[in-house]
């Protein structure tokens, strides 16, 4: 026994003495009555308890909202409300790809009346969406005559853009863009697709056909000379302008009576 004690004795050191426990805790009185040693019955449950542990969570303020209809906590950032503001002013889709119906019924009515002042504003723009139409649907009045020109016709369209392109830049001070010149030349094609209708109902090929082609094609090149007069302020040059206009759309009338 007398080994035992002293394992006992020296397994672990520690100044913790019996007499220590009559010291007060920690949070007590030692004078104080104890309210949680007191029978059962005799504790006054109306008194609120006035101890609290070091450390613990207070209790949170009551909630003074109504029901279902929460306060707003989440105030948006000037960020997000940026984009959220960008989102409802963003114009509409087909605007954004070049595509407006206003101008391009006032560009057709502007070539369909050749004695009608184009509006520059407009026409110096580069919307090719009338033009393709006008080009698809010439192909395809030609294709109903038995004439499939489609490659012809957008090979003739190229070249004619380029040859007007650098010909307009050389006599214009402000220059001008190769859309804009395939956009004007695209929607005075539209009286050509007039011509190759009249091919699908008669021939072109007598003299009441010279006729109606020679005006057609004095019809296109008015309405494209004016258009760039107007877009490019070039007075004074409209039969300069006209003339290369004549060329281009006697090589359309070509396809369409021969």
């Amino acid at each position: 026994m007398s080994g035992f004690d002293n394992f006992n004795s020296d397994f672990y050191q520690s100044s913790y003495s019996v007499d220590d426990q009559g010291q007060p805790a920690y949070g007590y009185n030692s004078n104080a009555e104890d309210p949680y040693n007191k029978p059962y019955g005799q504790y006054d449950y109306s008194q609120p308890m006035g101890y609290s542990a070091p450390g613990m969570v207070q209790p949170q303020q009551p909630y003074t909202g109504q029901i279902f209809q929460p306060t707003q906590t989440f105030t948006p950032s000037p960020t997000q409300s940026m984009y959220s503001s960008s989102f409802d002013d963003e114009p509409p889709l087909l605007e954004e790809l070049g595509i407006n119906f206003d101008h391009i019924w006032q560009k057709t009515l502007t070539v369909l009346h050749p004695m009608k002042a184009a509006d520059g504003s407009i026409m110096n723009e580069t919307d090719l969406a009338g033009p393709m139409v006008f080009c698809l649907a010439f192909g395809a009045t030609l294709l109903l005559t038995g004439k499939i020109q489609f490659g012809y016709v957008y090979g003739i369209s190229v070249i004619g853009c380029l040859g007007m392109y650098c010909l307009l830049n050389l006599m214009s001070m402000t220059g001008v863009s190769f859309g804009c010149v395939a956009s004007v030349l695209g929607y005075c094609l539209l009286p050509m697709i007039l011509l190759s209708s009249f091919g699908v109902l008669f021939s072109l090929q007598g003299m009441m056909g010279i006729i109606i082609t020679a005006a057609i094609i004095g019809w296109c090149s008015q309405s494209a000379s004016k258009i760039f007069i107007s877009a490019l302020a070039m007075d004074g040059q409209q039969l300069l302008v006209a003339y290369p206009c004549a060329l281009l759309y006697g090589v359309f009338a070509l396809i369409s009576v021969f």
